[in-house]
Formats: C-alpha cells, sequence, structure tokens
C-alpha cells in the first residue's frame, strides 16, 4: 500500500470475488462474497445443518462464525489492492447473541492502515439484520502478488 489512497476498479473487485466464489472453500461453506460499491466486503452464506451446534442448539457454531470473520476481515485489503497477498495475524470476536436462521451475512470495512498493515473491523447479521457478532482484526499484506495475480482462491 502507498502512502496516497489508491482504490482497484469495480471490475478488479469483481474478478477477485469471483474467483474466491468458484474455490472449494467457499462452496464449502454456502458463501458467496462481494464489494458492494469497492467500500466493503460482503459475505453471504445459507446457514447448513453442519454449520449449526453453538451450544448445542440450532444457533451457528462460533467456529463458522469466526471463519467466515476471517474470510471478511482478511479479504479488506483488496479494497486497496486486490494483487498482494494478505494473511489475518490478529482477530477479537465479541459473540453478541446466537445467530439462527437460514442465512447470514458478514461486512467489514478498514477502520485505518499503514503502508503493510490493515486494521478493519466486522460486523455479522442473521436473516432478520439484527447483529448477532462483531470483530476486529489485523491483516499483513504483503509486497508479493497472488500467485494467480489477481486472487488468493487456489482450489
Amino acid at each position: 500500500m502507498s502512502d496516497a489512497e489508491t482504490y482497484p476498479s469495480q471490475e478488479q473487485l469483481d474478478r477477485y470475488a469471483e474467483q474466491f466464489n468458484q474455490s472449494l472453500t467457499l462452496k464449502h461453506f454456502g458463501a458467496r462474497m462481494s464489494f458492494p460499491s469497492g467500500q466493503k466486503v460482503v459475505v453471504i452464506a445459507e446457514v447448513r445443518p453442519e454449520h449449526r451446534g453453538g451450544l448445542g442448539s440450532d444457533a451457528v457454531n462460533g467456529g463458522i462464525i469466526s471463519a467466515l470473520f476471517d474470510l471478511v476481515i482478511g479479504s479488506t485489503p483488496a479494497l486497496r489492492d486486490p494483487t498482494r497477498r494478505a494473511a489475518t495475524v490478529q482477530l477479537s470476536i465479541s459473540f453478541e447473541r446466537p445467530l439462527r436462521g437460514d442465512l447470514l451475512r458478514a461486512e467489514a470495512t478498514i477502520d485505518s492502515m499503514g503502508s503493510t498493515t490493515v486494521f478493519a473491523s466486522a460486523r455479522m447479521y442473521d436473516a432478520q439484520g439484527v447483529v448477532c457478532a462483531r470483530c476486529q482484526g489485523v491483516v499483513q499484506v504483503s509486497r508479493m502478488k497472488w500467485a494467480s495475480g489477481e486472487s488468493p482462491a487456489v482450489n
């Protein structure tokens, strides 16, 4: 990331998301990523039976919530440069209420950033739009490009 604010085109962000959406990882989670208006990362996932089990109930398990927060927080550097490698190095999650229903939505935005570090925040909503969990995270950005040149999706 340079000192000057730079933004990728919506086409670049759409290509990044589509490569991720074709990956086995997102297919496994029943999730789709997008970058509406280039200002945030959004992941929408259908809640499957294997995602449930929080406290032995029908709520989404905290491990699934954590994984999806890792995905949206870890993808925020793409809002500035989708070609550079990045990895989540820290997540702090607050589980506020059980996430129930058949659909969830996670949204993340950049709070601040330096040349190789992104600080981001995310919220996870149930199908009724109620915030059920919040997350703050730190992502380290490399100077190296993704192996594909456009996305971290490898499978």
